[in-house]
């Protein structure tokens, strides 16, 4: 359990500010830099955790933190942590007040590592509304609504997987030729043409590859194609030791893909990929019947927390979100469409279709 980091001015937990990149006071503002000495201070390496032992038995990693809380949304079944004694009125990823206490599991793996918040609330705001701006059929309602006020900081569960492939693939490889054909058209004329065949050939080859923090998210509370769109989080490089400090003053969401879970999608993942890599190898110009045997070896993982920027928000009667990479700004979001927009943008090139006829009928 890591200790608390107090002020040296006030004596007040410090916490993590994204825009200072430090580590700074809540109450008056004193700024403490992130040196090498504090990070001895605060955590140890970030290491590595055996896959296959973690399943034999679960168990508690390092901790979150004195007085962790917990709670759970009734409407989008998100599981949020607060350090602290720091509580919630609302859920972060949906808005919805029907939040309830929710129990620590005992199996649960907390995080070993975390990414800390690099972009500001200022700077994502600022692209939050040029990304609003460039909606063309977004209804005008929505465009001048102050939708940034409901911009959060959350810490998302992510895990990380790492694994060595050796693999073997067969597949029959085809290679294009083409022979010169004679028929007759619709008129009775006697024409030529090139026509494609197919030479297949057996084929076969082998693999090694090393997976290096495969992402798996462990979030409910945010929409997965969106996390897509806003991914890669640069976890083999940028992660830090996790300590309280990282997330005071921050929701911290309870993961729900579970390690289990998380390690079949994973595997899934992986398979597609190898799949893909030993189709690459095949020669020829197309393939057919590849069937690959694949052995994984030293697989890995580490319980992660990762930025977001997360603005939810409802028009009419939907849900929707807008998420920002709290480490790279990248964005991506969801809106609805203005039908009278659209209605409008189809009876203008209707029009102006008919207006090109016109004009070449008349030349």
């Amino acid at each position: 359990m890591v200790g608390k980091h107090p002020c040296p001015e006030c004596g007040a937990n410090l916490e993590w500010n994204a825009r200072a990149q430090s580590l700074k006071c809540p109450y008056c503002g004193t700024v403490v830099p992130w040196s090498e000495e504090v990070r001895e201070e605060l955590g140890q390496a970030v290491v590595e955790q055996d896959l296959a032992e973690a399943l034999r038995n679960p168990q508690n990693g390092r901790g979150w933190g004195p007085q962790r809380y917990e709670v759970q949304c009734q409407n989008c079944r998100a599981i949020s942590v607060f350090v602290d004694g720091r509580v919630a009125q609302r859920c972060d990823f949906c808005g919805s007040p029907s939040i309830v206490a929710h129990e620590e599991r005992s199996d649960a793996i907390t995080p070993q590592s975390i990414l800390p918040f690099k972009v500001s609330d200022g700077q994502i705001r600022d692209r939050i509304r040029q990304w609003y701006g460039s909606r063309w059929f977004a209804p005008n309602k929505l465009k001048h609504a102050a939708l940034t006020d409901t911009l959060h900081g959350v810490y998302l569960p992510y895990w990380t997987f790492d694994a060595h492939v050796s693999a073997r693939w067969q597949a029959e490889a085809g290679y294009y030729y083409y022979t010169t054909e004679t028929y007759r058209d619709a008129s009775g004329n006697t024409q030529t043409r090139e026509v494609r065949h197919v030479r297949w050939e057996s084929a076969s080859g082998s693999l090694r590859h090393f997976f290096d923090d495969a992402l798996v998210p462990g979030t409910v509370g945010v929409h997965t194609d969106l996390l897509r769109q806003v991914e890669p989080f640069p976890t083999t490089t940028d992660l830090q030791p996790y300590t309280p400090e990282f997330v005071r003053g921050w929701t911290v969401e309870r993961y729900q893909v579970d390690l289990r879970k998380a390690a079949q999608l994973n595997e899934q993942d992986m398979d597609a990929e190898v799949r893909a890599l030993c189709a690459r190898q095949i020669p020829g110009d197309t393939y057919r019947n590849l069937q690959v045997q694949r052995t994984y070896s030293g697989r890995t993982f580490k319980h992660v927390l990762v930025p977001v920027w997360l603005v939810g928000y409802t028009y009419g009667s939907q849900n929707y979100q807008i998420v920002a990479n709290g480490y790279t700004g990248a964005i991506a979001g969801e809106r609805p469409y203005s039908w009278v927009k659209i209605g409008l943008a189809v009876v203008a090139a209707l029009i102006i279709a008919v207006l090109v006829w016109s004009v070449a009928q008349n030349a």
